[in-house]
């Protein structure tokens, strides 16, 4: 499969098998994501892999929108810690959410489900998954997601719109072979 058709192959997976998904699958899905561009090679992406039960079901019961019953879960959360303050705390969610879209397509890749679920910029959230999580001071969740061996299937899109693409200024309409 080549890069576009795994793109668009990627899709929002919300029910699993009960296979658990192997620590090499895993890892796979931590280089993919760790290849992601940085603001100033920053890297300021924290992985946690969450795979105990009992945990898992504490994410499910604060997540609002995360309670698919997934084995495996990835939450791509930002180090403040280090770094150059200005850049980190500014293109934290920019780095994290490139390593997580790396990570989506790779479990696509590699013939795993995943949905990603939102947890910044909401506080409550925030507070609640980091409590999970154990996280330290200025380690911020951006998503959980979960994963595993897909239980559905779904095919591929693509959700093109010309209407939201505009040539050299806001509201000039793109159109193939305009340029």
């Amino acid at each position: 499969m080549n890069a576009l058709e795994c793109i668009y192959k990627r899709r929002s997976i919300r029910k699993f098998s009960d296979a658990p998904v192997e620590d090499a699958l895993v890892e796979e899905l931590l280089r993919a994501a760790m290849a992601a561009p940085s603001a100033m090679n920053l890297k300021p992406w924290r992985f946690v892999v969450v795979r105990d039960s009992e945990r898992l079901e504490r994410l499910r019961k604060v997540m609002p929108f995360g309670k698919m019953d997934a084995g495996t879960a990835i939450s791509v959360c930002g180090d403040l810690r280090s770094g150059r303050r200005i850049v980190s705390e500014n293109f934290w969610q920019q780095d994290c959410s490139a390593a997580t879209e790396n990570l989506l397509i790779a479990a696509s890749a590699l013939g795993l489900g995943a949905v990603w679920c939102g947890v910044t910029p909401l506080a409550r959230l925030q507070k609640a998954v980091s409590a999970v999580l154990e996280l330290p001071e200025r380690v911020i969740p951006l998503n959980v997601v979960l994963l595993g061996y897909p239980a559905e299937e779904k095919p591929a899109r693509t959700q093109y719109d010309p209407a939201l693409v505009s040539l050299d200024s806001f509201g000039t309409r793109w159109e193939k072979g305009n340029s």
